[in-house]
Parts: C-alpha cells; structure tokens; sequence
C-alpha cells in the first residue's frame, strides 16, 4: 500500500518538470534539448567538428544570427550555470564589447579554470586589475622600441633558422611539418620580446625544450578544465590525479624558468616587456610582485604563440588551394622589393624583409586578414552576465548565464559577409582601386583581434610578424601539400591544425 503514494508522488513531480520542461524548451531557440541532459547529447556528438556545428546552428536561425539553447535543464539551473546564448550577430557584440563592456567580464568560472596557469594576468583578470595592466601595455606597445625589438626577434629568427631548416628540407626533397616550425618560430619570437631569453626551439635538431613541453601540458591541461564541468577537475586538483597532476608538476617547470628570467632581468635590465614592467608600479603604487611578473610576462607568451602560428599556417593552405592569390602575392613582395632594393634578385633572398619594407604589403595583409575570417585563430569567446539584459537584436539574456560569440560563425553569415562568404577572396578587404587596405565600416563583422575594450593591444605587431614570415617563405619556395595528408580542425581555444600542415617545398623561380 505504501508503493502507491510514492508511485503518485514520482509521477506528480515527473508531471510538474515536464511541463516546466515544456515551457522552458519552447523559449529555446537552438538545437534540440532533451529532459535532463538538455542539449548535451547533441554538444557530444559533434563535439569533433564544434565550430562548423555552431556555424550551421546559427545559419538556421536565418539572419537571426542568435539561438539560445540549456545544458543543465533542471529547477534553479536552467537558467544560469547551464544557460547558453550564441551569437554572430554585430550589433549584439558590439554590444557585449563595447556598449555594455561591464556587464560581460570573463566572469567567475573562466577566472576559476584558468588561475593557476595565468594567474590575475591581463587575459585572465577583469575590473581595476585589469584595466592597470591594460594601460601600462598599451603604452608599451606604441612605443617604437618594442617595434624595432619586434623585429629584430622575427629577422633573425627568419635568417638564421627558418631559412637553413627549409633549405635543408628542399636539398633532402623531405617534408616539414609547416604548422610545427610557425610554432616554434613564433614561442622563440614571442618568448624573446616578453622576457628576452631565447628558448631556441626553432632550430634544425628541433630539440625539446622543458618550458616549451611543460607550458603546451599546462595550457592543455588547463583547457580540460574549462571544457568539462568544474566538480571534475576541482575533485582531481584535491586528489592530485590526471590532468590536475600534469598541470602541477608543469606549472613547476614554467614557474623556475620564470623565477631565471625574473633575476636576469633583475640585474640586467633590457628592452623587453618584463623589464618595462619591472619598473612600473600597481594601483597602490607598489612595484608588481614576483608571482605577478611571471603571470603577466606568460598571459603574453599565450596571446603571442599560438595566434600568429595559427594563423600563418591556414593561411599558406590557403594559398596553395589559391595558385592566383599566390602569384598576386608574389608579385606584390617583388614590385616593393624592386623599389628598395633594386632588381637584384639575390639582394632580395639575402635578408628577410624589414618591417618598413612588410608594411607596404597591402594584398598580403588582405590575404591575412581574410584568413582570419574565415579561419580565426580564436573561433569562440566566452563571457559572464553580470545583470539581466536585453541584445540589440532582442534577445534577453538572464544575469549568470554565459554568452558565447562565435567569431568563426561571423564570416560563414551571408546576411553579414554576402553570398561568397565561403570564398577565399582577399580583394574584399581592399579598396575599389586595390591600392588600400579597407577593413569593413562595421568593425563588428571582423573581431578576430577582438574588440572595444579588449580589442588586441599587438595587432599591429602581429600582421608585420605574419608579413614577415609569409614573404620570406613565399618568395623563396612554392608549397605543395603532401599526398594523402588531411588538413582538420583540432578542437580547442585556438584552431589549430589536427594533424599539423605536411609540405613539400619547391624552389621559386622569380620572373
């Protein structure tokens, strides 16, 4: 007799929760949501091809450009923790950038994940933290020194190894590993302009490099951390298993390269962004600590890494499925080097091309900026509601939900980039006489170097370094991608390359 109550009771509350299921599934907007897991099942089954599946989601909405969609459809939850709102629609993250910057910090959860890696650094902090280490950057960076220190890292690193290693690759007629090699140039650029020490990863023994190895398992590891949820890696971290152990031990070895760098710099100060920060003084104006130092000097060893390889290496796919890119490339390099260096062909491959030279590169920089459309080196953005809101296309967005913008999603939107949005087309970004560069007059349909507020503080150093890099390959070699290998998007923060970018490379015979 006692089975009966409970029976009525279990199919009373079943009753109760479908209905409030039924209510709230009906506001959604997005894929399909299922009771108690939500839209979980469908997040796992395309969890290989994540972006591409955020992008078709967002195509079906039409012009719309946003859906809402729960993963945790439950009482009390279902409208923060697993609430979900995805957008490519300007206006709203313009928005979310700019207009309602306050209201949109990274938020509570991200902070969480990524503190042991970076700490209250600049990419990982918001409020007064923020904005004191956003200030004493942006002075840095408009500084000509920086410029030149910039590109002093990236001539010498072209000259001395890039080019022997390729040269090399050409004579034995093997393969590289392209996306590898923008890798390691691009950590020894980065690693030297931050704290002046050179990890010379970059070189034809391709050694192994214990910061390199030990920074790669920690950003890992602390991505793990923000893909699942934060009861997972909190309990491990507590036991010290798994992924919480790797990120342990290799915080170690990056924090003792840190602690060197610190002292070096300490009794010989340089030029490099360390020693500049070395001597400024926080908000309470005290000297940064040393626990500060090392956060700060890594959250830019992050942001300057894998961006710029990243995106190199979508970019010379790109050209070699474009032979027409290729050639107006090519003969852009030579109609600037004619001028500067006369029509001496070995005076051109005998130096890799000085940033004021890269600067007048205007087709080469439309090709860049179109590989970051369609492929930007961070696909997807993450931010905290603080208060209820409502987005300019009308769509309320409820305080403790999170807010994805999905950059990659904008520039596969007919409604934003036109019907040949899936076209790699670099004279999209040039004016009508293909003599300037000309961004889009909404700079919201283009946020690969974010925006508003947080908008990238080295974009500029950032194209000159790709510059750089792209015409002292270009110029010397033709690249074919070797039979068989399949080019695929690895799942993370930043696209990489699942497989890596497998060339031959071919000697360029200049006209």
């Amino acid at each position: 007799m006692e089975t009966l109550p409970f029976l009525l009771t279990l199919a009373a509350a079943t009753s109760v929760y479908l209905l409030w299921f039924y209510l709230l599934a009906r506001k959604l907007t997005g894929p399909k949501v299922w009771p108690v897991v939500g839209s979980l099942p469908l997040l796992f089954v395309n969890r290989r091809r994540f972006h591409d599946w955020i992008a078709a989601n967002l195509r079906a909405t039409g012009g719309a450009g946003t859906y809402q969609t729960c993963t945790i459809p439950l009482p009390f939850l279902a409208r923060k923790q697993g609430f979900y709102t995805v957008t490519c629609h300007p206006k709203n993250m313009e928005h979310i950038l700019r207009t309602k910057f306050d209201n949109y910090p990274k938020g509570p959860e991200w902070q969480a994940a990524f503190h042991d890696l970076l700490g209250q650094g600049i990419f990982n902090s918001d409020g007064e933290t923020w904005l004191i280490q956003r200030k004493t950057a942006a002075l840095e960076f408009t500084t000509r020194t920086l410029r030149q220190a910039m590109a002093r890292w990236v001539n010498q690193t072209i000259k001395n190894r890039l080019w022997n290693i390729l040269d090399k690759a050409v004579t034995a007629k093997h393969s590289v590993d392209l996306q590898e090699l923008l890798l390691r140039l691009t950590f020894d650029n980065i690693c030297g302009l931050t704290f002046g020490k050179d990890p010379e990863t970059l070189s034809p023994e391709m050694p192994e490099n214990p910061f390199a190895i030990a920074f790669d398992t920690a950003t890992e590891a602390t991505l793990q951390r923000f893909l699942y949820p934060g009861i997972l890696w909190r309990v491990q971290k507590l036991l010290g298993i798994g992924a919480e152990r790797r990120l342990k031990k290799s915080l170690e070895v990056v924090e003792k390269y840190m602690d060197d760098a610190i002292a070096a710099r300490k009794e010989n100060p340089s030029d490099d962004l360390l020693s500049r920060f070395m001597k400024k003084r926080d908000v309470e104006g005290n000297h940064f600590p040393i626990s500060v130092l090392q956060r700060i000097a890594l959250n830019f060893v992050l942001a300057g890494r894998d961006t710029s390889s990243v995106a190199l290496s979508w970019f010379f796919w790109l050209v070699m499925n474009h032979p027409e890119v290729e050639a107006k490339i090519v003969k852009e390099i030579s109609a600037i080097l004619t001028e500067t260096r006369g029509n001496d062909r070995q005076k051109w491959l005998d130096e890799p091309l000085v940033f004021d030279e890269a600067d007048k590169l205007v087709y080469l920089k439309a090709a860049l900026a179109e590989t970051l459309r369609l492929y930007p080196s961070v696909p997807q953005d993450f931010k905290y509601v603080v208060e209820n809101d409502v987005l300019p296309d009308g769509t309320r967005v409820p305080a403790g939900s999170t807010i994805t913008y999905s950059i990659y999603s904008v520039g596969r939107m007919k409604s934003i980039w036109g019907e040949d949005c899936m076209e790699f087309k670099p004279e999209r970004w040039l004016s009508p006489e293909e003599d300037r560069f000309e961004p889009p007059k909404d700079g919201y349909k283009f946020v690969a170097f974010n925006a508003g507020p947080r908008t990238c503080l080295g974009k500029d150093l950032a194209y000159l370094q790709m510059k750089s890099v792209a015409s002292a390959v270009l110029l010397r070699y033709r690249l074919s991608l070797v039979p068989g290998h399949r080019v695929e998007q690895k799942m993370s923060l930043t696209l990489f390359m699942k497989n890596g970018l497998h060339v031959f490379l071919h000697p360029r015979t200049l006209a």
